[in-house]
C-alpha cells in the first residue's frame, strides 16, 4: 500500500548518492513513495530513514547491482508486479576513462550492461506496466555528450547517445497512452562518478560544473513543462528546437532508391 495522498511509488536507480539521491529527495517532497535502488545498502537505508521522517512517505531500500543480470531481473519483476509504481528514474550509470583502444574489455562490458542493457530492460518493463495503467513517467538520465561525442570517452558517449535515442523512439511508441517520457542531458555535474571512473575533474573550469541539486530541479521543471528532452544548462530552448528542425530536414532524403549523384 502507498502512504495517504501518495502519488504512487517512484523507483530511483543509483539512489545512494549524487543525482539519484537528489531525485529521491525531490520526489519524496512531491509526495511519492520510494523504492531506492543501489549497491550500497547501508547508504540506502540511511537515506530511507531520513526521507521517511522528513516527508512522511513510504521508502524501501533495495540492494541491487544492475551490472548483474540476476539483479536486473529482480528489479524488472518488482516493476511488473507492483501496481503502485508510477515513475521510474533510470539513473544508475558509470563513466569510463581513457580511449577505446586502450580500454579494458571487462570494464567496457560492465559499462554497456549498466548504461545500456539495464536502462533498456527497466524502461521496457515500465512501458508495459504504465501503458496498461494509462499513466506513468519514465525518466532516463543521458548526458550532453550524446550531442557532442568528440569531447569525451567513446564508449560512455555512445552509451548516452543510445539512451537519448531510446527515449525519443520510446516516446513515439507510447504516444496516446498517457505515459510521459523524458531524457535528461546533464552537463558536468558534481557527483561521485568522476572519482569512481578514475577521472581527474580538477582541470574542468568551475563555471562548467553544476551542483546535482540544481541539475535535478531544472530537470523536474522540464518534466513539468512537458519536455521530451531537457538540457539543464542550455540557455535558449530555441537552439535545441533548431537542432531538431535540422534533423527533420534530413528525414525525407535519408532513404531513396538511388544513391546521391555525388557518389556516382
Amino acid at each position: 500500500m502507498n502512504s495517504p495522498e501518495s502519488k504512487g511509488t517512484a523507483i530511483v536507480t543509483g539512489a545512494s548518492s549524487g543525482i539519484g539521491a537528489v531525485y529521491a529527495e525531490r520526489l519524496a517532497a512531491r509526495g511519492f513513495d520510494l523504492l531506492l535502488v543501489a549497491r550500497d545498502l547501508a547508504r540506502l537505508e540511511s537515506a530511507a530513514d531520513r526521507l521517511r521522517n522528513a516527508y512522511g512517505v513510504r521508502v524501501e531500500a533495495l540492494k541491487a547491482d544492475l551490472t548483474q543480470e540476476t539483479d536486473v531481473l529482480k528489479l524488472e519483476q518488482r516493476l511488473r508486479s507492483d501496481a503502485s509504481v508510477s515513475l521510474l528514474v533510470n539513473n544508475a550509470g558509470v563513466g569510463a576513462n581513457g580511449s577505446l583502444a586502450d580500454a579494458d574489455p571487462g570494464q567496457v562490458q560492465q559499462l554497456i550492461q549498466l548504461n545500456v542493457v539495464a536502462v533498456t530492460r527497466l524502461a521496457s518493463a515500465a512501458a508495459k506496466v504504465f501503458t496498461g495503467a494509462g499513466r506513468g513517467v519514465i525518466i532516463n538520465i543521458a548526458s550532453v555528450v550524446a550531442l557532442f561525442p568528440e569531447r569525451f570517452n567513446a564508449v560512455y558517449s555512445a552509451s548516452k547517445a543510445y539512451v537519448l535515442s531510446l527515449t525519443q523512439s520510446l516516446n513515439a511508441e507510447l504516444e496516446g497512452t498517457g505515459v510521459k517520457v523524458q531524457a535528461v542531458l546533464p552537463g558536468v555535474t558534481r557527483t561521485e562518478i568522476w572519482e569512481r571512473s578514475g577521472i581527474d575533474a580538477s582541470g574542468i573550469p568551475a563555471e562548467m560544473i553544476m551542483e546535482a541539486g540544481e541539475m535535478v530541479d531544472a530537470a523536474l521543471a522540464g518534466l513539468d513543462q512537458g519536455e521530451l528532452v531537457t538540457i539543464p544548462s542550455l540557455p535558449d530552448a530555441g537552439d535545441w528546437q533548431a537542432f531538431v528542425g535540422a534533423r527533420m530536414v534530413l528525414a525525407p532524403n535519408l532513404s531513396h532508391r538511388s544513391a546521391a549523384e555525388r557518389y556516382k
